[in-house]
């Protein structure tokens, strides 16, 4: 039975350009390389280092604490894969200089990072109080209204027609997230009277969500629709899509970005887990935004829901991050609770393929030890024999076809030759994503001559993406797989590896080869 962690020594530093490749293209550096064979330590040069020992990846969202090139930087070099750029805090106008920065310490570390620019969604807010707030006491009867004037302790203007178009009597209406709530015991176009069930202090301009209401209102506003244009332009691998509700929320996001960036959905709304299947089925991507489901949602049923999330998503091949509030203490602490921690490695059990920071890299006053922390909670937890159990545990029927059949052939093959490494040639990283599914005990070593392609790949779960030319035939195939393997320390000479690709090359999507290669001094002398 092989050996399910091993210990990790530092990676031999990679050249930044593959032999023959052209000219600028990004070869990654070692990275998630847990159950790796042991290589001798390399000190030659200090990129040996940035090798990660997990598959699990971090997402980091930036922000004031993370504003400057150099910590940026840092995050990247504490673990960071993937970043976040918020559009609810940040300005479209910034948003090309941020994507600058981000690839600036892409070409320094010689290794794909990721951009996930979020979009903000609408914003369902209140109108504005007479004298700037009021006190509403339990029990009371308080009206939203299509009247602008400003409120008082009885009535406030709600500035969204449609919503008060879809309400209807027993449909709960929270205020100030969850602080307040009341239930809808009238409805009528352009007037709700509801029952304060929570009362308190309720002020201008206050967020509203509607657990109860499918409101017929699309996930993108006009500001959403200025913002995709400037993230696309920029050049994002991912955009994540806020207030999803319906899967055509998502087609719409598609539709624009059309295939210039990958989409993925967030699950922030309880209406969308009535069609969670059917929204999973279009978005390239999940996000687990508890936050706001926790809203909208009675707590005690979060866990569940991000369980079910995370093993649909997996089981559709689709990469998924549970976000929000993972080390929240850290904001204002150098250490996170046990609790936290424990958070955090509940989700790397269950095979997320990332884990995000928020207001910890964005805002807090520790966000280089936030990073740290999280890379090695992922990296115990993926050291524990318990950790594979569950994985395997999950592990679905493959999809009749030739490409995911070939996919848990390579799985297999990795269990009963003890292998380490699963070169993946792929143009579209449709193949990478379908041996990422797998969840084997091996690293999937991406081979693209697509640049966005390695980037998107740097999202999901156990891929080490390179970018190189294609290769020219079978023989070719093998021979330059052989020779990454040796290049980023994941095989030496007399190993196996498996070599998975699509003939006729450079064909999307036509994943219809699978070989075992044997690492030659040859392919050694020629890394």
């Amino acid at each position: 039975m092989r050996e399910l962690a091993r210990r990790e020594t530092p990676a031999k530093a990679s050249p930044s350009l593959d032999a023959g490749s052209g000219a600028g293209s990004l070869a990654a550096m070692p990275d998630q390389a847990a159950g790796s064979r042991e290589r001798p330590p390399d000190t030659r040069d200090r990129r040996s280092l940035l090798k990660r020992s997990r598959r699990t990846k971090i997402v980091a969202t930036l922000g004031p604490a993370s504003d400057t090139p150099e910590m940026i930087a840092k995050l990247f070099h504490a673990g960071a894969d993937v970043f976040r750029l918020n559009m609810s805090h940040l300005a479209r106008e910034k948003l090309p200089e941020k994507v600058e920065v981000i690839r600036a310490v892409e070409r320094e570390a010689k290794r794909p990072i990721a951009i996930l620019v979020d979009l903000q969604g609408p914003k369902l807010r209140l109108g504005t109080f007479a004298e700037g707030a009021a006190m509403i006491e339990n029990g009371a009867t308080f009206v939203l209204d299509a009247d602008p004037a400003p409120g008082n302790a009885e009535r406030v203007h709600l500035p969204h027609p449609e919503i008060l178009q879809a309400l209807e009597p027993g449909h709960a209406i929270l205020v100030d997230d969850g602080k307040l709530r009341l239930t809808v015991t009238e409805a009528e176009a352009g007037r709700a009277v509801t029952r304060v069930e929570v009362g308190g202090r309720i002020s201008n301009r206050k967020g509203v969500s509607l657990p109860h209401t499918v409101i017929p209102l699309p996930a993108m506003t006009d500001k959403d629709r200025s913002d995709l244009e400037a993230g696309l332009n920029a050049g994002a691998d991912w955009i994540a899509v806020s207030f999803v509700q319906r899967p055509e929320d998502v087609a719409e996001v598609k539709k624009v970005a059309a295939g210039r960036a990958l989409v993925m959905a967030k699950i922030e709304k309880p209406q969308a887990l009535s069609r969670l299947e059917e929204i999973i089925e279009i978005s390239d991507g999940l996000m687990v935004a508890r936050g706001d489901l926790g809203v909208e949602m009675p707590l005690e049923q979060v866990p569940g829901v991000q369980k079910r999330i995370t093993r649909a998503s997996r089981r559709l091949g689709k990469p998924v991050v549970v976000a929000t509030q993972m080390l929240e203490s850290m904001i204002t602490a150098p250490v996170p609770t046990r609790a936290e921690v424990s958070d955090v490695a509940t989700a790397v059990y269950e095979g997320a393929d990332a884990v995000m920071l928020s207001a910890e890299s964005a805002s807090g006053a520790f966000p280089v030890e936030a990073i740290t922390t999280m890379s090695r909670i992922a990296e115990q937890v993926e050291r524990d024999q318990l950790y594979w159990s569950i994985i395997r545990a999950q592990s679905s029927t493959p999809d009749h076809t030739a490409a995911d059949a070939i996919a848990a052939a390579a799985h297999q093959m990795v269990d009963a030759l003890d292998l380490t490494a699963i070169m993946a040639w792929t143009h579209s990283g449709s193949t990478a994503l379908r041996l990422s599914r797998e969840r084997p005990n091996a690293t999937v070593i991406a081979l693209t001559p697509k640049r966005e392609t390695a980037r998107r790949l740097a999202m999901a779960w156990g891929t080490h993406p390179i970018v190189t030319k294609d290769a020219s035939d079978v023989d070719d195939m093998a021979s330059r797989a052989c020779k990454f393997a040796v290049r980023e320390r994941f095989a030496d000479v007399g190993d196996r590896v498996i070599v998975v690709a699509g003939v006729p090359f450079g064909t999307p999507g036509a994943t219809n080869l699978v070989r075992i290669a044997f690492v030659t001094r040859e392919h050694a002398e020629r890394a």
